[in-house]
């Protein structure tokens, strides 16, 4: 039981009303010395102490901006959700209509505009009533005391501040004190017309309505200004009691209510009588609008995550998460994003057809346009919400784990491309080709890393899909995903360059990742991520960070931020021309992707990981790139396979990149081409085909091997070692090499490293009996040479 308060109202009936007389003295003393207006007769010793404590309270009251709900933009302009810790939208006095000023002044306090801070015949009315009633029976505060009571409320409400929050509500003198001298205060400093428009701009008008103008567009779909008599008569009885008069619960109660306020007008000539009859006779006339506050009943429920999400790490926006998050949930901003609805339809349709929200494993699809960063859609087949029977989810699994709280995926051979333009952009021609085998071993030690060769004593078994052998150059093997051809490749490269691309194209990845079977896709990765980084390629070489945002305005229309594109050329233009080529081979006719073109030029790699926990289609057109995803997941968000699960209705013990994944993306990019700019890729130079020309190094005789590969590797060339052959040099050294010294050849090029036997090649037998012959006949009348010999013969002129 809370304990009893000295100055709480409805004291104990032994006070007299000649104790009340006096406490009315001299509070009325101290308020009208306080307006400078003279009042003799009161008791000097209890004015003077009421002085004293009122003159302890803060002079000011602080009147920062109200709460405002903000409005999140698509690209064209259209409202795609709003977010708000009040709904509330500030109007200036002229954009609310005067019938409503009216109705508000004459049901809250009439004498508004003749009376100061406090108005005294209300107050004394009030207290005579309420003590002998013994409770609050009757309000007698004036519109400026009501807003400092409701200034009070919202400050400590917003501050999470409980203890000022029931100190602004107290039935006590000691409150009507504080609020006087803060009503005081605001008359001192502003226009009567500006306590108004305030008023009627911090008032709840219940159903989550604060301020005038959220109540006229939640109760009637009209704004403020278009209020007319019933609907101002309706709103202004409401701040009384907003949940009591709630016309949307209890309209019987508001139709009351707005009844007291139609002849309240009537009794103070605001209105006549008989129009007060006429408008009682009204309906409510109700039109609710949805008031939708949050991503959840948002058009792109996750899109609108991943925006307040992104919004929450810019410091540009306030000094912590929570001071931007307050600031975009109260500052009435305009958010403008980058979202193209038509394409987040297209990329919602298809991941949905593709996979149910109540299966196993989760679908996904990211959109991004080349050249700029603008994420077009995030796609996911869980909707946004708490029930997860029924499959629903707050983890958003298209954006990286910073942004979405979901864990990424390993993304399988989609890492391949990372791997090929670094093979490019070192000078390894298109054509370099290769016979490899279904399954190889390679020693991890034979890798460079960043500082060296990679530190390990283990051996890396590949194996490629069909296990079958292949001999394939750059198209045929990225066509084929051939794994073990790639990790030949990468061999060659090193895993530094493409891990340090990776990087440059947006993925963030650790050096934990930098190791052999990098190529092969073990790093978790995002579809916005991978999106990103293949929006790359298709803008030829010129990386631009992902960002959904175009730009911020104040409640005012003023522009606080601008998003402009962030990118860097991070390979060269040529470079990325020779990916693109590549890669169109996946989807054109005999790539893995080829049932999914989606009719316009096309580029992209499939993805499939070891454990068949995720299957992955990362494409592109010169404009758009979008990477879809598939993967496993148990109810904690966690990655386990997807074999035996159902997916799309079906159950699928065989999972691919192509089969499952694939789909997603070339339905939704179906849908596109159909508004989408028809746009080409750049052809890639002959030279980037051909590599760089260079010459093959001289290789001494008798040389090691190691050395001798060590020369050609450094220069560029493919070294492989070919069969013994007689030679004077030592066994297992170099005999010769072809191609030999001085020859020029591209890039990546093999050279066969011949190795000695160590038996030198025997002498032709020399005869020394017979005569050089004559030269042999011939049709083409060509010369014979000149035979040598102890017989002196000459070698005859020969015929062919």
């Amino acid at each position: 039981m809370s304990k009893s308060r000295p100055d709480r109202l409805g004291a104990p009936k032994v006070a007299s009303h000649l104790g009340v007389m006096l406490i009315v003295a001299a509070v009325l003393g101290v308020v009208v010395s306080g307006l400078a207006i003279p009042f003799a007769g009161v008791l000097g010793f209890a004015a003077r102490n009421v002085s004293e404590s009122i003159d302890d309270l803060p002079q000011e009251l602080e009147t920062e901006q109200l709460p405002q709900r903000t409005t999140i933009l698509d690209k064209a302009g259209n409202t795609i959700a709003t977010v708000y810790d009040q709904n509330r939208i500030n109007v200036d006095l002229v954009n609310i209509s005067r019938i409503m000023t009216k109705a508000i002044v004459a049901i809250e306090d009439y004498r508004f505009y003749q009376h100061g801070a406090l108005d005294i015949k209300g107050t004394l009315r009030a207290l005579f009533t309420n003590q002998a009633a013994n409770g609050v029976v009757q309000g007698g505060s004036s519109i400026t005391q009501q807003l400092v009571k409701l200034t009070l409320q919202n400050q400590a409400l917003l501050a999470g501040d409980e203890e000022a929050e029931e100190a602004a509500t107290d039935d006590t003198y000691a409150r009507k004190l504080r609020e006087l001298r803060y009503a005081i205060a605001l008359e001192k400093e502003h226009t009567k017309d500006w306590i108004l428009e305030r008023y009627l701009n911090t008032a709840y008008f219940g159903d989550s309505a604060h301020g005038i103008q959220a109540a006229a567009q939640h109760y009637f779909g009209i704004n403020a200004k278009d209020l007319d008599l019933q609907q101002s008569a309706l709103l202004a009885g409401l701040v009384q009691s907003p949940e009591a008069f709630n016309p949307v619960e209890n309209p019987q109660a508001a139709r009351e209510r707005r009844d007291i306020v139609l002849d309240r007008m009537a009794e103070l000539n605001v209105i006549s009588e008989e129009k007060a009859e006429e408008v009682k006779k009204q309906g409510l006339q109700l039109d609710p609008q949805p008031m939708s506050n949050g991503c959840v009943s948002s058009r792109a429920p996750f899109f609108c995550d991943y925006v307040l999400a992104y919004l929450k790490k810019d410091p540009d926006l306030g000094r912590t998460p929570a001071e931007r998050l307050r600031l975009v949930r109260s500052g009435g901003l305009t958010i403008t994003t980058t979202i193209d609805t038509r394409m987040q339809d297209s990329a919602q349709r298809a991941v949905s057809a593709n996979v149910f929200p109540r299966e196993g494993a989760i679908g996904a699809l990211a959109l991004v346009q080349p050249g700029t960063g603008e994420v077009k859609a995030v796609a996911q087949s869980r909707p946004m919400g708490a029930d997860t029977a029924a499959g629903q989810t707050y983890l958003n699994y298209t954006v990286p784990p910073a942004l979405g709280n979901a864990r990424g995926f390993q993304s399988g051979s989609t890492f391949k491309p990372f791997v090929l333009a670094s093979a490019i952009d070192q000078g390894i021609p298109l054509t370099w080709t290769k016979s490899v085998p279904g399954t190889m071993n390679i020693a991890e030690n034979r890798f460079k890393t960043c500082d060296g060769y990679y530190q390990s004593s283990s051996v890396w078994d590949v194996s490629n899909y069909d296990f079958s052998g292949h001999t394939v150059n750059l198209y045929s093997g990225t066509q084929l995903s051939v794994n073990t051809f790639f990790a030949l490749l990468e061999e060659r490269t090193g895993i530094c360059a493409p891990w340090k691309l990776a990087n440059d194209l947006g993925l963030n990845l650790s050096e934990d990742w930098i190791k052999p079977s990098f190529v092969l896709g073990i790093a978790d990765v995002s579809p916005l991520a991978m999106a990103e980084a293949y929006a790359t390629f298709a803008a030829r070489g010129q990386h631009c960070e992902s960002r959904p945002v175009v730009k911020i305005e104040d409640a005012d229309g003023n522009v606080l931020k601008e998003y402009d594109p962030h990118c860097t050329q991070v390979l060269p233009g040529p470079v990325a021309d020779a990916v693109n080529d590549v890669l169109q081979g996946v989807i054109d006719p005999g790539g893995f992707a080829d049932d999914w073109h989606p009719g316009q030029e096309a580029a992209g790699k499939t993805g499939t990981t070891s454990d068949n926990t995720a299957v992955w289609f990362t494409g592109y057109t010169p404009n758009l790139a979008g990477a879809a995803m598939v993967a496993g997941v148990n109810e904690a968000g966690e990655p386990e396979t997807i074999e035996g699960k159902v997916i799309g209705g079906y159950t699928r013990y065989s999972t691919s990149g192509s089969g499952t994944a694939a789909p997603i993306w070339g339905t939704a990019f179906r849908e596109i081409a159909a508004y989408l700019e028809d746009e080409t890729f750049v052809q890639p130079d002959s030279a980037d085909i051909a590599g760089v020309l260079i010459e093959v190094p001289y290789v001494a005789p008798c040389s090691s091997i190691s050395g001798a590969e060590a020369t050609l590797e450094g220069a560029g060339f493919s070294a492989v070692t070919g069969p013994y052959v007689n030679s004077s040099c030592p066994r297992g050294t170099v005999a010769y090499t072809s191609h030999g010294a001085g020859e020029t050849l591209g890039s990546g090029d093999t050279v066969t490293i011949y190795v000695s036997d160590g038996t030198p090649a025997r002498p032709p037998k020399k005869d020394n009996n017979g005569g050089g012959g004559n030269g042999g006949g011939g049709n083409g009348g060509g010369n014979g040479n000149n035979g040598n010999g102890n017989g002196n013969g000459n070698g005859g002129r020969g015929n062919g």
